[in-house]
């Protein structure tokens, strides 16, 4: 059996001339768990091109979402920018990664720190009902450059809040704390920075990350990276991975691509 199944694409959004989601067919073979990735890709010269990308959509979901970055001389990226509906897309058969929530001891709030289309994992798991059964609150942080570019996430939320089934968790249970670096918004600044003025916690009503009580999950630029894992390890939290659950986790498969 191939390791590669060939999805055929049912949807494209376009968002910013930088960032763009899209859907597939799920092979019904196909399973993977809140928050992780596979290896996607396309046909380029009778040989499959492939990249590491988050899984966008749940795990009970009967397609397949990705978000994605356009970058202009990418080997995929700036191909796959150009897909349509019907187009196919290959999918590595296996799913991985550290952001599940097997991986998390429990805890009082989950924080989801991400930038850019760092984001993906995460548009999985606040669609998980266990992120909520397991959680008091879910505070999604999305760091972007633009306004624009929040957009991908800024709509998928207002339509969870209205979810039949999802819906009544996400409204009580989901903190949504969007913040810009380049443009003046309501929000403003490095999500780092925010959490070491404090100015985060303000913002949200939420007493600040404490080891045993709080837990976090950690996707994007490699910089937000470094700098969130070291706040975090300076509180005296722990890393965990699929040994042994900790206080956060990290996705060190990519970077923004």
């Amino acid at each position: 059996m191939s390791n590669l199944i060939t999805e055929t694409v049912t949807s494209v959004k376009h968002y910013t001339d930088r960032l763009f989601s899209f859907t597939t067919t799920r092979d019904p073979t196909f399973r993977f768990r809140s928050g992780q990735f596979t290896m996607i890709g396309i046909q380029v010269d009778g040989k499959p091109l492939l990249r590491a990308y988050s899984i966008a959509s749940a795990h009970y979901d009967e397609y397949l979402e990705f978000y994605s970055i356009k970058v202009e001389n990418g080997p995929l990226t700036s191909r796959l920018k150009d897909i349509e509906v019907g187009h196919s897309v290959l999918v590595n058969r296996k799913a991985t990664g550290t952001l599940v929530l097997d991986n998390l001891v429990d805890g009082r709030n989950l924080y989801f720190f991400s930038t850019g289309t760092g984001v993906a994992p995460f548009t999985s798991l606040i669609k998980d009902p266990e992120a909520y059964s397991r959680f008091d609150k879910v505070v999604l942080l999305h760091g972007c450059r633009e306004v624009a570019e929040l957009a991908y996430g800024e709509q998928l939320i207002a339509q969870l809040r209205e979810d039949e089934f999802l819906g009544e968790m996400v409204r009580n249970q989901l903190v949504y704390y969007p913040t810009i670096t380049r443009e003046p918004f309501r929000n403003q600044g490095r999500l780092t920075d925010l959490v070491q003025s404090g100015k985060l916690y303000q913002d949200i009503g939420l007493p600040p990350i404490r080891k045993g009580e709080d837990c976090a999950m950690i996707c994007g630029s490699p910089e937000m990276l470094k700098d969130t894992k070291q706040i975090l390890l300076d509180l005296g939290m722990e890393e965990g991975n699929a040994g042994e659950p900790g206080d956060f986790v990290v996705e060190k498969a990519f970077a923004e691509r």
